[in-house]
């Protein structure tokens, strides 16, 4: 489910894949792959799913009309004279309070959207979160939610205070360097905030999968067990982190449920994305989709002043909302051309993994089993799957990993 509100969400630590925790079946180390019809998704599967995007449209929904109140009645400019008020005229702390308000208020209001997930997936036996740690969970995403805002908005109207006319240019910068910046805490700082890790205990299966990202020249300063069961019934590796802090993280619901040709096929494909440079494509990608969006923000924000005087200066932090406003419909707009370049970069990571492991049945038998315990669609209708998925169908991706391995049998009898 895509978390469109601006101010709602706090923390989404993405999952790509979630693996299910049915029975192993061993992969056949050859290039034969057997043509077993693919399952077809069951009426629970497809109204979980269903009840999902109903509930991230309304999320979205809601954080829109959220801004859009707070500019059409004014109440945005009473926060920040009560902002103002409270800090003493102490424009920085103003601008924490600010954001902490407009944070809560938000909070607040999107709490039963929030309580109805946790709720979704205990009725369809996904999560084993119990809800005073659920409480706790949303508690700390809050507070950390706050502080990461706090950081970036304080930011961002210093150098606009600083800098009036070129503001949008070193605001893009320097919102570059933090997205960096983050993306090698994350692992170390953040993560470890909601879930608990350490070391792989199983010195066979860390030489394997660290060999496997040698052969893909990547190096990682270790592997690490996730304790991801205390939370969910779902499972998961990936290759997180940039430079000192790359890793491999494992699940310890995949650990326990999936053989290691399984887990080196699920890893073989986060290397691919290593492999075909994803990551850096990424942040081309978003530096000028940011860049385009600073652009825009800079027009609209001296139309605002200039005039509809709807502000008495560019500085103004009641223009917050204003701000998220253009971000969440520039989001929404490009999502259906984002998921379409984020499936692409997938089908190239998935091939990149066909190619590096001795059999892909491995690989399609994770697909499966995923499907089975995530309640995942195999075959959504196209235009959910263009709309809101950033990865291609299941079931596209088995066909895919069947039509490979019948080429290469085919290739290899010549």
């Amino acid at each position: 489910m895509k978390d469109w509100n601006p101010l709602h969400r706090s923390l989404h630590f993405w999952v790509s894949h979630l693996m299910p925790l049915s029975t192993i079946i061993k992969a056949q180390m050859s290039t034969a792959v057997s043509t077993m019809p693919t399952p077809t998704d069951s009426p629970e599967a497809r109204r979980y799913n269903r009840i999902r995007r109903w509930l991230g449209l309304a999320d979205f929904a809601l954080g829109l009309l959220l801004l859009t109140v707070l500019l059409a009645t004014g109440w945005n400019g009473a926060l920040r004279d009560f902002a103002m008020h409270g800090a003493y005229e102490h424009y920085a702390l103003a601008v924490f309070l600010y954001v902490l308000m407009l944070m809560l208020i938000a909070k607040v209001l999107g709490l039963g959207l929030d309580y109805y997930g946790f709720r979704l997936e205990h009725r369809y036996n996904l999560s084993n979160l119990r809800l005073r740690a659920w409480v706790w969970d949303e508690t700390k995403g809050f507070l950390v939610g706050v502080a990461l805002a706090s950081i970036v908005v304080e930011l961002l109207y210093f150098i606009i205070r600083q800098f009036p006319q070129n503001w949008w240019l070193i605001a893009w910068a320097a919102f570059l360097g933090l997205f960096v910046l983050m993306a090698q805490l994350a692992p170390v700082v953040l993560f470890p905030i909601f879930y608990k890790f350490e070391p792989l205990d199983n010195a066979d299966l860390k030489s394997r999968l660290v060999a496997l990202s040698e052969r893909a020249g990547t190096q990682v300063r270790g592997v690490y067990k996730w304790n991801l069961s205390e939370k969910s019934k779902k499972a998961n590796a990936a290759l997180t982190g940039l430079g000192n802090t790359r890793r491999i993280i494992l699940a310890d619901t995949l650990l326990e449920h999936y053989s290691a040709d399984e887990i080196e096929a699920v890893l073989a494909h986060e290397l691919g994305h290593h492999v075909h440079r994803h990551i850096l494509k990424s942040i081309a990608v978003q530096a000028g989709i940011t860049l385009a969006g600073f652009w825009a923000a800079n027009w609209v924000l001296h139309y605002a002043v200039e005039r509809t005087h709807m502000f008495e200066t560019v500085s103004d932090f009641a223009n917050l909302p204003l701000l998220a406003l253009i971000s969440t419909v520039l989001s929404f707009l490009l999502l259906p051309a984002l998921n379409a370049y984020s499936r692409y970069n997938e089908r190239q990571a998935d091939r990149y993994a066909f190619q590096s492991i001795a059999s892909v049945q491995p690989f399609i038998s994770s697909m499966n089993k995923l499907a089975d315990q995530n309640l995942s669609e195999r075959s959504p209708a196209r235009w959910v799957e263009w709309f809101f998925q950033s990865h291609p169908a299941i079931s596209r991706r088995v066909a895919a990993a069947e039509a490979w391995s019948k080429l290469q049998t085919a290739t290899a009898k010549k």
